[in-house]
């Protein structure tokens, strides 16, 4: 089952980044590969999402549950149904001097071993890439000032 971790140092507050982060609706604009992500239920702390999209033009969609922890800057995530057997995470943030170090975190599995062995190279690239270029964009738009302030 490959596990994919990725990291950043943004320089903002903590609290700042998770809030940024916990906009689930924006993931699209930070990932190429992602099409979409849905909001179908939201209560407390946690949401439902929808999830659409492409890798190297193959489409894979899933529902997942996304856990908020406000107090400990935590975001987790875990597959509900959809097109891989296992799809679950977290975020972390964590305050340093330059500002905020941010961990991706992402373990999936197919399920199916001939899936895995025709795209499940590919498919650890792309969420390597994914995971990075959402870390990217949080941090230009955080640094850049383009997050509304």
């Amino acid at each position: 089952m490959p596990y994919v971790e990725t990291s950043i140092i943004i320089k903002a507050e903590s609290e700042k980044v998770y809030s940024l982060a916990c906009n689930m609706e924006k993931y699209p604009d930070y990932m190429r590969d992602v099409e979409s992500v849905t909001v179908i239920e939201r209560k407390d702390r946690e949401t439902i999402t929808d999830w659409e999209t492409s890798v190297d033009g193959t489409p894979i969609y899933w529902k997942e549950i996304d856990y908020f922890d406000d107090k400990n800057l935590t975001i987790t995530y875990k597959l509900i149904e959809g097109d891989l057997d296992k799809f679950e995470g977290q975020w972390k943030f964590r305050t340093v001097p330059e500002g905020t170090e941010v961990t991706l975190g992402v373990d999936f599995d197919f399920g199916i071993p001939v899936l895995e062995e025709l795209i499940g190279p590919t498919l650890l690239v792309k969420v390597r890439e994914n995971s990075m270029m959402m870390l990217e964009g949080m941090k230009k738009e955080i640094e850049e000032g383009l997050s509304g302030e």
